[in-house]
């Protein structure tokens, strides 16, 4: 009973899919974004709340108890190279994963039912920055929740179309900004400077030397270094690079973060030289837990079938979806969509199976029926 709702609505889901991959907006400048979602969910008769901080927002079923099962998708488009041209780009999914929580919470506002506990959904800014889920937590958006679900489309290499995975293992990220401070020079007297591309490099070569005690699973690579002028015969003084940090797990993220330092401390000795940086735009690893994946699962099956299962999604990817966990203890799952995604999320030419859609509205609808207890009374 629970699809055809989702059925009858197929037409609108395609619809506003549509619109907002038509109209992307980047991290922290989702303003049209989510105003076009509080509509859709006024219209239908909920109350909305806003934040002046951020362009997130939040609706609710309200259920008989005040804990809360909460259920988060994202607002903002990556922001990449597209024909020449720097701008927002929804290569990510987060089109697809708003527009399915949208449709969820309408299907559930149709049904007259009766939860345990209260559903809130959580429409997050400012993923692609690292920033979002921390503003939803300052915002007071996790309070009394106990159980959060998230849902992010996967490539068709990690869950085949027409299939779902109860937890994506997501690892955890970091980059590192900064700035080498060498000393500028006559190229024919590099003795009396100290080239900033030079200590880049020995940068580069020291960190390809770097191994962690007890996990091969992690990389660190310099992805961006500006540096020298249009002039050929002067040593450079200044440097500016990027650095970013993958690991399978937050504690091994922990120890490449103390090695990084480590090596720029050193560099900063046998140099002589001032190397000004910082990390930013950590992401936490998925701590798996697993009454929220049996739940999960059970949506899974309900809409797919046991066939449709897939166990786990590991991915070398990261998501802010895991900041709630590491910052509040929630127990967190995010559901991997398969949906016959190719080219990969963050390529411009990404695209997916659009009947996904209709797929991950119904695991939504049914996560929520099953995580908050609900009773359906009928139409």
């Amino acid at each position: 009973m629970n699809q055809s709702y989702v059925k009858k609505m197929k037409n609108d889901i395609y619809k506003t899919y549509e619109h907002l991959h038509t109209y992307p907006e980047s991290s922290s400048e989702e303003k049209e974004t989510s105003a076009y979602i509080q509509k859709k969910l006024e219209d239908a008769g909920y109350s909305v709340r806003t934040f002046s901080e951020h362009y997130g927002l939040t609706a609710e079923l309200q259920g008989a108890s005040s804990e809360v099962v909460a259920f988060r998708s994202d607002l903002d488009a990556v922001v990449q190279w597209i024909d020449g041209e720097l701008k927002a780009n929804h290569s990510c999914g987060h089109d697809a994963h708003s527009t399915m929580l949208l449709y969820a919470a309408l299907a559930l506002k149709k049904m007259n039912i009766q939860p345990q506990k209260t559903i809130r959904f959580l429409f997050q800014p400012a993923e692609e920055t690292g920033a979002g889920a921390k503003q939803m937590i300052e915002s007071g958006c996790l309070q009394n929740v106990t159980e959060l679900y998230g849902m992010h489309v996967r490539p068709e290499w990690e869950v085949e179309d027409k299939k779902a995975s109860p937890v994506i293992l997501h690892g955890s990220a970091c980059a590192v900004h900064g700035i080498v401070h060498g000393v500028q020079a006559h190229a024919s007297r590099p003795e009396f400077g100290k080239n900033a591309i030079e200590i880049a490099a020995d940068l580069v070569q020291m960190l390809r030397g770097l191994r962690l005690t007890k996990t091969n699973d992690y990389s660190v690579k310099m992805t961006k270094l500006q540096a020298g002028g249009d002039s050929t015969n002067v040593i450079p003084d200044e440097a500016v690079f990027a650095l970013d940090l993958r690991a399978n797990t937050n504690e091994a993220m922990d120890e490449l973060k103390s090695r990084v330092e480590h090596i720029l401390s050193h560099l900063t000795s046998m140099h002589e030289v001032a190397i000004d940086y910082h990390f930013e735009g950590r992401t936490y690893a998925a701590v798996p837990n697993v009454h929220t994946i049996q739940i999960a699962t059970q949506a899974i099956q309900s809409v797919l079938g046991d066939d449709g299962l897939v166990s786990v999604c590991e991915t070398k990817g990261a998501e802010d979806f895991h900041v709630y966990t590491k910052e509040t203890g929630v127990a967190s799952t995010m559901i991997g969509l398969g949906c016959g995604l190719k080219h990969g999320l963050h390529h411009p030419d990404m695209m997916f199976n659009k009947e996904a859609l209709l797929t991950g509205t119904n695991i939504y609808l049914t996560l929520a029926l099953l995580a908050s207890k609900a009773e359906v009374q009928g139409e």
